[in-house]
């Protein structure tokens, strides 16, 4: 077995660990207004769109179930796929990692001769970096998403899955387009205001030059429907549409673990989807394409199939269930430690509960950024609550924190490899083994609490040295002044002995 070392430092550059980079985000108080207003918005609206549904127990644990089944046989459905989607005379590439999948996709756009495309908000490519890969080959990929363009625009990152600017509040957003639209083509109009109305306006015609003069589009793909190779967008603003239909060529860069068997199973997706994510009863738009046809749509296509980690993943048998994910941000939404932090402080165009555990699977615990997002949670469950296929958070985040601590066997690009525990535990796991000695000495256990009830005076607020990054946050908890066992003694003792 090949053994890694999981406690080595971040590479130069990189991203910082969680904690810090929350404790940046944590002091703008213009992005924890952005968030608290436009979180508990969403929520509140997706509450209510699912209160209608009866059924949507039912209807989450099937999603659940088929999600699983497909899993299981996994190997089956993509090829099933390949054969559907070359039959319907499209092409399939098969992506090991984010370096194949950027080069795929690059030599695909040289051969068109073009150097732009047009992009439908797809999370895949965000994850592998495409449009930096893109650039660096001298092609230009233009965000036709609403939020997506604000955040090209302004040269910054997506921070939510479903709302990729949520930080950013209407009058920034006028400053955006005004400074910085006519660097990218059509400029903002003249006297521009924030209203919602003339806001998404200026993006609709700055837009449309784009949509009819690409020759080149690149998408992703919501579901994939094995028995006919056919790929599912659903979306709000009709962008999408226009990508996928109006390009001599598509390219759609897909994750292996949107596969679904059939059409019967995409029925449930598309009654779990956009009332977990919009919270509207369907979605406005939803795309469907199948292959090639003449004289309609594209005339060439191609889906390229990654990996990037969900092999690892899926040999995981807790951590599997986060390739469930329908990507629906239901969890976000409901998370008090995202609500307050953000989804830049993830480091990962995963951001939330869902990125806390599928980012550190996709990429390792090496890093200190992914070592740290297991930790970037308290735990309350509200996010397994809202999950729309059933996917148990909590108890993935247990899982990859016990891997970060203890190490062990794990799969890595396909081969199975022993994680060492990381070296920042290290004081962790020497108290967690004084702790175990004590509660397996009874008379060494009561002795040590009678000296800390005596002592509680005495007692500090924060701890000194290792433990002072646990204490940053919380006070030490106050040591009462008997132990449960002593209150027993004298209150029961003639009933027995605890």
């Amino acid at each position: 077995m090949t053994r890694i070392h999981l406690g080595m430092p971040a590479a130069p550059g990189a991203a910082p660990a969680f904690p810090d980079a929350a404790e940046h985000s944590t002091r703008d108080t213009t992005l924890r207004d952005n968030l608290r207003h436009a979180t508990h918005t969403i929520r509140a609206k997706r509450a209510a769109a699912v209160a209608e549904l009866a059924d949507w127990g039912e209807l989450r644990a099937a999603g659940a179930a088929i999600k699983d089944h497909t899993l299981r046989h996994l190997d089956h459905y993509l090829e099933q796929v390949e054969a559907a989607v070359t039959a319907a005379g499209g092409q399939v590439h098969w992506a090991v990692d984010a370096a194949e999948a950027n080069a795929i996709v690059t030599r695909l756009v040289r051969e068109t001769g073009e150097r732009e495309v047009v992009k439908v908000k797809s999370m895949a490519t965000q994850e592998i970096g495409l449009n930096e890969a893109l650039a660096a080959a001298g092609i230009t990929a233009y965000e036709t998403d609403l939020a997506e363009l604000i955040v090209q625009l302004g040269q910054d990152l997506p921070s939510h899955i479903l709302v990729p600017a949520i930080h950013r509040n209407r009058a920034e957003i006028r400053d955006i387009f005004r400074t910085q639209m006519s660097r990218w083509g059509r400029p903002a109009p003249a006297g521009l205001t924030d209203e919602p109305a003339e806001l998404a306006e200026a993006a609709r015609l700055h837009l449309r030059e784009k949509f009819l003069s690409a020759k080149v589009a690149v998408s992703g793909a919501n579901f994939v429907v094995a028995e006919t190779g056919t790929l599912v967008v659903v979306e709000s603003e009709g962008n999408g549409r226009m990508c996928l239909t109006l390009p001599e060529t598509l390219i759609s860069v897909v994750g292996i673990e949107k596969v679904i068997p059939s059409w019967r199973d995409l029925e449930v997706f598309l009654q779990l989807l956009p009332r977990s994510s919009t919270a509207e009863r369907m979605n406005p738009y939803t795309s469907m394409w199948t292959g090639i046809t003449d004289d309609d749509g594209p005339a060439a296509f191609h889906l390229v199939l990654l990996d990037n980690g969900r092999t690892d993943a899926l040999a995981d048998q807790v951590g599997r269930q986060a390739l469930r994910c329908i990507r629906c941000s239901a969890c976000l939404n409901v998370c008090p430690v995202y609500e307050r932090a953000g989804g830049h402080a993830y480091g990962s165009a995963y951001p939330g509960p869902i990125g806390a555990i599928l980012t550190p699977q996709l990429r390792g615990t090496v890093s200190a950024l992914d070592a740290s997002l297991p930790y970037a949670s308290s735990l309350c469950g509200a996010c397994y609550e809202v999950c729309p296929v059933a996917i148990d958070i909590p108890e993935v985040l247990v899982r990859l924190r016990e891997r970060v601590v203890e190490g062990g066997p794990v799969t890595v690009r396909g081969t199975r490899a022993v994680i060492r525990p990381a070296r920042g535990h290290a004081a962790e796991r020497a108290a967690m083994r004084a702790a175990r000695w004590a509660f397996e000495h009874p008379r060494a256990l009561r002795a040590g609490q009678r000296l800390a009830s005596r002592t509680r005076a005495l007692h500090p607020r924060r701890l000194p040295g290792p433990g002072r990054a646990w204490t940053r946050s919380r006070d030490l908890p106050e040591v009462p002044a008997e132990s449960f066992r002593d209150w027993w003694q004298r209150t029961r003792g003639d009933r027995g002995t605890a």
